[in-house]
């Protein structure tokens, strides 16, 4: 089952590319299964309608899906040179397609960050924007400085991330010695109780960041626990107080329009946590081919 049965071969006007990385080794915690979620969330698309809430005809958009790439589970090093080798692969392809990941674990993103960022060629015009419940910024965690609880660090330490160009938003759970390591460090980042003073200036807050650094080209990496666990149960770290669907749409729109969307990706679904009406996958499948919609109609502006 391809994704919404888009087909899997890149032409010179293919616009987004998804692929899955089924690999969850680096979580810190036995009980998800976030590996079998690229399946699981590809096939839920089977029995969901095929526009857009906006009222776009799915299979109108420039998608392909490749599948997953191949991973050796516990081979951290190698699985990362096969994946960015995949993407540089997708790029000699088609230079300016935006690669779509479906985790795994939030590690996943790392590679996938790191191949969008080194084929950006003004890389002072490019940010990346985390959508997560935790920082994940701890310098080392569980089997070491590759985890899925130091992806956000791992990324700041690429030459062309930074302070200015770096922000986390949704987040609700924090450690002590974590939060030491992002304020040492001057981390941006958004916690989820400030949406209290209202959507519009949540979003407004997320677009200032990125606008008064300059930035152009926008990198979304979406962990499913940002969203609250009472809509998003599949996932293995359940933090109440998170945002609804519609806030993530809504964010998720008004990024689209406002900055150039160079990839993206949605980690940490837990099929095997998920309730029988699929609903976490259904929710991820959904977020996925809203935001592909809202990239795609603004670039055709």
């Amino acid at each position: 089952m391809k994704f919404f049965d888009f087909n899997e071969k890149i032409k010179d006007d293919t616009q987004f590319v998804i692929f899955g990385i089924p690999w969850d080794y680096l979580t810190s915690i036995d009980l998800p299964n976030s590996s079998i979620a690229p399946e699981s969330i590809r096939n839920v698309t089977n029995d969901i309608g095929w526009t857009t809430e906006m009222g776009d005809h799915i299979t109108k958009f420039k998608v392909v899906d490749v599948g997953d790439i191949s991973i050796q589970k516990v081979n951290v090093e190698k699985n990362l040179n096969t994946i960015e080798n995949f993407i540089r692969d997708l790029y000699e392809e088609n230079e300016y397609i935006i690669p779509v990941m479906i985790g795994g674990d939030h590690f996943c993103s790392y590679p996938v960050i790191k191949s969008v960022g080194d084929h950006v060629i003004n890389k002072k015009e490019f940010g990346v924007l985390i959508l997560d419940s935790h920082l994940d910024f701890y310098q080392k965690w569980d089997k070491g400085v590759y985890s899925h609880a130091t992806i956000s660090h791992r990324i700041f330490d690429f030459a062309y991330i930074n302070n200015n160009n770096l922000l986390i938003v949704g987040a609700r759970d924090i450690d002590i010695p974590e939060l030491e390591i992002a304020e040492s460090e001057n981390i941006k980042y958004l916690s989820a109780y400030q949406l209290t003073e209202g959507l519009n200036s949540y979003i407004e807050k997320i677009i200032s960041f990125f606008k008064n650094s300059n930035i152009h080209n926008l990198y979304v990496s979406i962990d499913i626990d940002a969203l609250d666990p009472s809509i998003a149960p599949g996932t293995g770290f359940a933090i109440p107080g998170g945002f609804t669907y519609r806030e993530v749409w809504k964010i998720l729109k008004d990024i689209a329009e406002n900055f150039e969307i160079t990839g993206f990706d949605l980690v940490e679904v837990a099929p095997n946590l998920d309730l029988k009406n699929k609903m976490t996958c259904n929710l991820a499948a959904k977020l996925i081919i809203e935001f592909i919609s809202f990239i795609a109609n603004k670039n055709k502006l």
